[in-house]
């Protein structure tokens, strides 16, 4: 915009009257950049159209280029006017076996195979801003060709081939088996892809080829490593592996097609935990260097389905490379934030399309990095997270004066506790009776503290055991002990109530609703939570990719990585520390039922506290940490049920 100076010249009030007004009415309009998109196209006069993707891939071996069908749904006045549109895409294998959001809805077509109803609201909302949405069937899924080989080459090709069209670089046809060829010509190229779950997964995924055109993901609850969704360092989660879940959502054409696939998926993935080259070629992480998109990570807290042992290491890797990222946080479990945050999360969503595929200088790349949910309904912002000042604090185990029921603190202290597995108890059992020794853990907890402390990031706890059996498997929990209102993540809904009423986020027509139910937060009152946890087959100690059996009566010493987290533990509240084998329902038992005897002198648990040690020593002094709590059952959230084997939600 021109700027003005102030003559210092005194004139008549008339002349600069009359100057004002010529200046209104003569002078050309002068256009500030936009900040936000409106909502200005119709949603009803959209082009539904689909294609057909060429892989180059033949995933079913019929001998024929897997094509991946992609329904796409756009703006029809910009391709008028000569302009270009930016793309939002979500790859899933759910739009008809399964379904998506919380409301389970599935694509629905016309007579002629258009797209009527594309799940969720992200057409609805985006498509009148002047965004194309296209919903991509990953390959062995509804119209799809190919197999679904749960993270690999296919998957992530299904979803990589499509940018690439849409970028000029990959061929398209206006039919599943046609040899009519179609152009992208209404697109910039400009793509951000979203999903939650699988779908998430597969974002991660292809920005981790680095594909050109690719400008921004949003993984929402997603996988980094198909290895961590099976198995915790050795120890199996799931009584099942990846050629079941391929037989899940795989179509009734592919899965007639594709057992040759699900074959080497059951081979390459043994129950013995080994990290095999199948497992290699599905993590993410290694890849991260090559990831140009940037990254708006969201994840439950106590997600136990994708458990946040997948959020850490993407995060951390994407820093070490200066991957641009942002993160939410919240308490549910596995929840779409449009269940629980909805107005601020479309509205933040909105915002960072804007900013990534329009170029919009709204400034949401200067705002917090971080938003965490600290109690239910209740966000703060961390201008980056881990927050500056965090610091990997070690904290060690000492015996206190009644057996199971130790200390936690900055020195190193002799001693043993013992322990013997009960694949009948979880870490529910655990945390309500983390003041009373009990013969199937081993606890330690802080003295009440003083003043608040905080952890922000991942956590890893080294602990050297000798058991009496040639298996065994170790479970780590860090625990507030204290009164606190929480979301019932353990609830079926994990933190949520579904309500009846609806509310509108886009446009609507008769057969695509942009109308959804609203929810509130489920809450428990409780007197213990379980902050983070890890677990291990010991047996893999000394290998990730081969586990081998102990040898009863060796000490053996291991490290378990927990999930990443950002709890604070109020003052008043202790911090405590498990030990134990079998977490029921969270990994499955071990061959035999071993006694472990753990070396506390060559145990510690390296927590990211928010200060570092000082933090730590400031809300412990003037407390005794050696006087023990008084025994009692605290109350928590229900025992964990079995997790459905599939990363849907």
């Amino acid at each position: 915009m021109p700027t003005r100076t102030r003559s210092r010249v005194r004139r008549p009030l008339v002349l600069i009257a009359v100057a004002a007004l010529a200046a209104v009415f003569l002078a050309p309009a002068a256009h500030a950049a936009p900040r936000e998109s409106r909502p200005v196209y119709s949603y009803a006069g959209a082009v539904r159209e689909s294609v057909w993707v060429d892989t180059g891939l033949d995933g079913d071996g019929d001998g024929k280029g897997d094509r991946v069908a992609a329904d796409i749904v756009r703006p029809a006045e910009p391709a008028r006017q000569g302009r270009k549109v930016p793309v939002i895409m979500d790859a899933s294998p759910y739009y008809s076996c399964c379904g998506r959001g919380n409301e389970s809805q599935r694509k629905t077509y016309d007579t002629h195979g258009h797209v009527v109803r594309m799940p969720l609201y992200y057409d609805n909302y985006f498509v009148p801003r002047g965004y194309a949405f296209v919903g991509v069937d990953l390959a062995g899924t509804n119209r799809s060709d190919g197999c679904v080989d749960i993270g690999g080459p296919s998957d992530i090709r299904s979803a990589k081939a499509v940018i690439d069209w849409l970028n000029g670089r990959g061929r398209a046809y206006t039919s599943r088996t046609g040899a009519t060829l179609v152009r992208a010509g209404w697109t910039n190229g400009r793509t951000g892809m979203i999903g939650k779950s699988w779908d998430g997964t597969i974002a991660n995924g292809v920005a981790a080829t680095g594909v050109r055109g690719l400008k921004t993901i949003v993984p929402i609850s997603a996988i980094s490593s198909w290895y961590d969704y099976y198995f915790a360092q050795g120890a199996p989660l799931y009584d099942g592996g990846p050629d079941e879940l391929a037989d899940a959502v795989e179509s009734d054409g592919a899965r007639a097609h594709c057992a040759a696939v699900q074959r080497r998926l059951a081979e390459g993935s043994p129950r013995s935990g080994d990290r095999t080259p199948l497992w290699t070629e599905r993590d993410y992480v290694k890849d991260a260097a090559k990831v140009r998109a940037s990254v708006f990570a969201v994840h439950g807290m106590q997600d136990l389905n994708v458990r946040t042992q997948h959020l850490g290491p993407w995060w951390d890797a994407l820093a070490r490379h200066g991957v641009q990222r942002k993160i939410w946080l919240s308490q549910t479990g596995h929840v779409d934030p449009f269940d629980y945050r909805r107005g601020a999360w479309v509205d933040t969503l909105h915002r960072w399309f804007d900013h990534e595929l329009l170029g919009y200088d709204n400034g949401i790349d200067r705002e917090p990095a971080a938003d965490v949910e600290r109690h239910p309904g209740q966000w703060v912002t961390s201008t980056s997270w881990p927050p500056a000042g965090t610091r990997a604090t070690v904290l060690r185990p000492a015996p206190g004066d009644r057996a199971g029921v130790g200390t936690l603190g900055l020195r190193r202290s002799a001693g043993t506790e013992t322990f013997t597995d009960d694949p009948a108890l979880s870490e529910t059992d655990w945390a309500a009776r983390i003041t009373t020794g009990t013969p199937e853990k081993a606890g330690f907890l802080t003295a009440p503290l003083s003043r608040p402390l905080r952890l922000a990031g991942s956590s890893a706890v080294t602990v050297t055991a000798t058991p009496t059996t040639a298996t065994a498997h170790l479970s780590a929990v860090l625990v507030d002990v204290g009164p606190d209102t929480i979301r019932d993540y353990a609830d079926a809904a994990e933190g949520i109530t579904t309500l009846t009423d609806r509310t509108c986020w886009g446009a609507s027509t008769a057969g695509d609703s942009a109308c959804y139910k609203e929810t509130r937060a489920k809450t428990a009152a409780v007197g213990s939570t379980v902050v983070s946890r890890g677990w291990a087959d010991l047996g893999h100690y000394a290998s990730a990719t081969r586990g081998v059996p102990l040898t009863p009566g060796g000490p053996y010493t291991m490290t378990l990585r927990l999930g990443a987290t950002d709890h604070v533990v109020p003052a008043g509240h202790r911090l405590a520390l498990v030990v134990a084998g079998t977490d029921k329902d969270l990994i499955d038992p071990p061959s035999t039922r071993p006694t472990l005897t753990v070396d506390l002198s060559r145990t510690s648990a390296k927590l990211p506290l928010v200060g570092g040690a000082a933090a730590f020593t400031r809300a412990t002094q003037g407390t005794t940490a050696t006087k023990a709590p008084v025994p009692a059952i605290l109350d928590g959230v229900r025992a964990p049920g079995p997790v459905r084997h599939l990363p849907a939600g």
